[in-house]
């Protein structure tokens, strides 16, 4: 199934409010990544800054060290002794962050999270395409690839990052229903933030299963670390490698046949929508289910979960242009 990629924001005119008498001309929103440092994130925090030119107001991501939850929480905290009114973050872990979080709205913060739909004191999630659109993509280029013959391994950033674990969900419950030839070769593995931990967990899982076809990761390292064992093993074609990788550090590895493709969606698009839906809440602007809203396009709203629509399908045909565009 082919997308075509939406690669640019709509334009957004902003309108200068306040949401009380003592509120600040524009907005300062403020986005705590998973870590900092990666590819992925960079290329969010480029939308970030992009989008808060373009409104006019101060917008910026904070970059942990590591993808510890804790790491964040205090983020968080600095933030709020900041006095910042929108708070973004992408979770490494929800239940972690529900107690800063519920501070922060306290506080009178707007808080919105990108790949965390179960989170609870938040005023809304983002999610740039369904869950189950995701991992279900993902599981039937793996199914078409591998032949639904032989073993398989899932690698998720984290086993309690919520986002990672949802796509991973879907593709699972896909294959077992569409592909029964072929069966997991063990429980998901919780390494797909880092290319060492996802290449060394790979060698080890091609020495201990030799009929090992493909390896599905949700998680922006995972895919690249996965690869880079295979082709070290001369695996190229005889292990598919699938999943969340940025365009421009997976590129060579899609074109050597390595990294077979995968789908995802545009961090940098993600940056962008942080600050936009973090300036209309700030102004008070309402959001409704099905409504076209700035970069997201038309929304689906389940409670206070924003579902759009904007796959990117990452193979020969498409890394290239997304890598010139720095994601």
């Amino acid at each position: 199934m082919k997308y075509k990629a939406l690669l640019t924001a709509a334009t957004l005119t902003g309108i200068i409010g306040s949401t009380g008498a003592m509120a600040q001309e524009s907005p300062t929103i403020a986005v705590v990544a998973k870590v900092g440092g990666i590819p992925w994130f960079n290329a969010m925090e480029m939308g970030i800054e992009q989008m808060g030119e373009e409104l006019g107001v101060e917008a910026y991501m904070v970059g942990p060290t590591s993808a510890d939850p804790a790491l964040q929480v205090r983020a968080i905290e600095d933030l709020i002794s900041r006095g910042v009114d929108v708070i973004g973050v992408v979770p490494n872990d929800r239940e972690v962050l529900e107690p800063v979080l519920e501070r922060a709205r306290e506080q009178g913060i707007i808080v919105l999270t990108h790949e965390s739909p179960e989170s609870v004191n938040i005023d809304y999630d983002f999610e740039m395409i369904s869950a189950q659109q995701l991992g279900e993509e993902h599981a039937k280029l793996l199914a078409e690839t591998t032949g639904c013959e032989g073993s398989y391994a899932v690698y998720v950033g984290g086993l309690s990052v919520p986002a990672h674990n949802a796509w991973a969900d879907a593709a699972v419950n896909w294959l077992d229903e569409n592909c029964a030839g072929l069966t997991q070769a063990a429980e998901r593995f919780g390494v797909a933030e880092s290319v060492d931990d996802s290449r060394n967990t790979t060698l080890d899982l091609l020495r201990a299963h030799e009929d090992l076809a493909g390896i599905m990761s949700f998680g922006s390292q995972g895919t690249i670390g996965a690869a880079r064992a295979v082709k070290e093993r001369g695996l190229e074609g005889d292990v598919a490698v699938m999943g969340l990788f940025s365009p421009g550090q997976g590129r060579r590895l899609v074109h050597e046949g390595v990294i077979t493709g995968g789908f995802q969606w545009s961090p940098l698009e993600a940056g962008k929508a942080f600050v936009a839906l973090g300036e209309m809440l700030y102004n008070g602007e309402e959001i409704t289910d099905g409504a076209e809203l700035p970069v997201l396009g038309d929304i689906t709203l389940d409670g206070h979960t924003i579902f759009a629509s904007q796959p990117l399908e990452l193979n020969k045909e498409t890394v290239d242009e997304l890598a010139e565009l720095g994601l």
